[in-house]
């Protein structure tokens, strides 16, 4: 099956771009469609997440490079010393500054910092569901498009290692997994891709099914 870029344009090219700041919880959060961890936890209440403070506003790129021979998705490992989501798989990405006009621009600047992506090199193709993580935040994913050649850097202390994944193992229905663990007393089910060494979960995963259930959906896959 062939993975084309430009089909990648033309289907995710019409994604809308709400904006972000002051993102509704609770009966609203739903009502808007925002993923998170409720969606595999009816039971947990999107209105309710921790610590006990408002929502951060942030943003990840999730590239999508056109090799010659497929597309990949870029993905980081974080580093073990930092003091949100150590070492896990993640996308460039981080809070939306003052200065950041929206969330793709915030995106851009988190990907120049993290792994010396040149804003340049991306052609920005639009956001998926805003994921709410319950460690506080409200991430907007924004979708890139990337095309060789341009030179990565991961970011000493943030960023341990830069890899990439193919497109095609992610649209595999049977590439995603749905695993548990006890949280608090209470077992939690989330969304997890298993890759070589790599164990990618939580927001990241639920992001990437965002992406893969739009890519389905448009009848990317050709035969």
């Amino acid at each position: 099956m062939k993975r084309r870029a430009d089909d990648l344009l033309a289907r995710l090219g019409r994604l809308p771009t709400p904006g972000i700041r002051g993102a509704p919880t609770g009966p609203a959060a739903a009502a808007a469609g925002l993923r998170g961890d409720h969606d595999l936890n009816p039971e947990l209440n999107p209105e309710v997440y921790e610590p006990a403070r408002p929502l951060r506003d942030a943003a990840v790129l999730v590239p999508i490079i056109d090799r010659p021979r497929e597309l990949t998705v870029l993905l980081t490992r974080r580093s073990a010393h930092l003091p949100d989501h150590a070492g896990q798989i993640s996308f460039p990405g981080g809070c939306i500054d003052p200065g950041d006009s929206d969330a793709e621009a915030a995106a851009l600047r988190e990907a120049e910092e993290e792994v010396g992506l040149a804003r340049r090199h991306v052609t920005l193709i639009g956001r998926l569901d805003t994921y709410l993580v319950r460690t506080g935040f409200s991430v907007v994913p924004v979708v890139g498009l990337l095309r060789p050649p341009f030179e990565l850097r991961a970011e000493a202390g943030e960023v341990d290692e830069i890899f990439e994944v193919p497109l095609a193992f992610f649209l595999d229905p049977a590439s995603r997994e749905m695993h548990s663990r006890v949280f608090r007393g209470a077992e939690r089910f989330f969304y997890a891709y298993p890759f070589g060494d790599y164990y990618i979960w939580g927001a990241t995963a639920g992001i990437l099914s965002n992406l893969c259930d739009l890519l389905r959906a448009s009848d990317l896959l050709e035969s």
